[in-house]
């Protein structure tokens, strides 16, 4: 895990608890190897576009999935949402909010700048478990993204 060329999949989680939950439903769903984990927003987006945002060619990572807290340190959730969104190089990578926030502004918010999908984390462990591994599912095993075979 956080193998970085490896990496299918990041997962953007602050609170140690939740990142482990999420963590382990992603084992359990047998998706846990390509998982490289961020701790904050700033941290996410350097993963993602390099260090201070990048520029010109494609970022090196073929993400397919981004796991993305909206209540994080130094540059939130939205902020990320925005920035890869805006991005053409990183526009199709889908971003799934998976939060505790049930808040309306949060969830138009999130699909106003481009989130795929807006997961509110259940506070029961099997139902956290559950949607969190039929997401990653979804996208890693369903869904065709664009320019991979």
């Amino acid at each position: 895990m956080n193998d970085e060329a490896a990496a299918r999949v990041l997962l953007v989680e602050d609170n140690p608890q939740d990142l482990e939950l999420t963590l382990r439903a992603l084992r359990r769903a047998g998706l846990g190897a390509d998982v490289h984990v961020a701790r904050d927003g700033v941290e996410a987006l350097d993963f993602v576009l390099g260090p201070g945002g990048g520029s010109g060619a494609a970022p090196a990572r073929r993400l397919q999935l981004i796991l993305l807290d909206l209540k994080l340190p130094k540059c939130d959730g939205l902020e990320v949402i925005s920035r890869l969104k805006s991005d053409p190089r990183t526009r199709a990578i889908p971003i799934v909010v998976l939060t505790s926030s049930r808040e309306a502004s949060d969830v138009a918010r999130s699909y106003q700048l481009g989130a795929n999908s807006y997961v509110v984390k259940p506070v029961e462990y099997d139902r956290f478990s559950n949607a969190v591994a039929q997401a990653g599912l979804y996208w890693l095993s369903v869904n065709q993204p664009p320019g991979l075979e």
